[in-house]
């Protein structure tokens, strides 16, 4: 896994410039939630829940997270709908044509980008260094097929284990 793939464009919309921003990243399917029609998936050091993807758990997938559906909160969220909430260091803020700024989260085994306003970034006081937590929501996340060669391995299911050493 690397940082992703970062993709920057300039758009005429209603406003003078529309900002355009995303980050590719790949993940390994862990497992499916059929009852909630959610798929949980594996990017190393974090797990993201997106809708259901068709594909067995071990199948490797590229994920698209538009860096405008990436919310940031200073301290931990909570009572939120946004499902994905993953603690990560900001590395760079970088002011784009105003309005916007793309701030780039450092989550472990991956970057990734949100795209703020300066107003949220001045009153926020986002700067690199700063820990904070990137929200996802989950509808938003978009997904594409990936060969699952290279891509981190989930982590063992859990062992019972017994608690009196001298038991046989």
């Amino acid at each position: 896994m690397g940082l992703g793939n970062h993709v920057l464009s300039r758009e005429p919309c209603f406003a003078a410039i529309m900002i355009r921003l995303s980050t590719t990243l790949e993940a390994r399917v862990l497992h499916h939630h059929p009852k909630v029609g959610l798929t949980t998936l594996f990017l190393g050091s974090f797990e993201l829940r997106v809708p259901k993807v068709d594909a067995e758990p071990g199948t490797g997938v590229a994920i698209v997270i538009n860096a405008s559906d990436v919310s940031i909160a200073l301290s931990r969220p909570m009572d939120v709908s946004i499902t994905n909430r993953i603690p990560g260091t900001i590395i760079e803020v970088d002011y784009l044509d105003a309005p916007y700024a793309r701030v780039t989260f450092d989550l472990g085994s991956c970057s990734l980008h949100s795209l703020v306003t300066w107003e949220s970034v001045e009153r926020l006081g986002l700067e690199p260094g700063l820990g904070a937590w990137a929200m996802i929501k989950t509808v938003a996340i978009e997904r594409t097929n990936l060969s699952a060669d290279g891509l981190p391995e989930p982590r063992p299911p859990l062992v019972h284990r017994k608690t009196d050493p001298e038991a046989p």
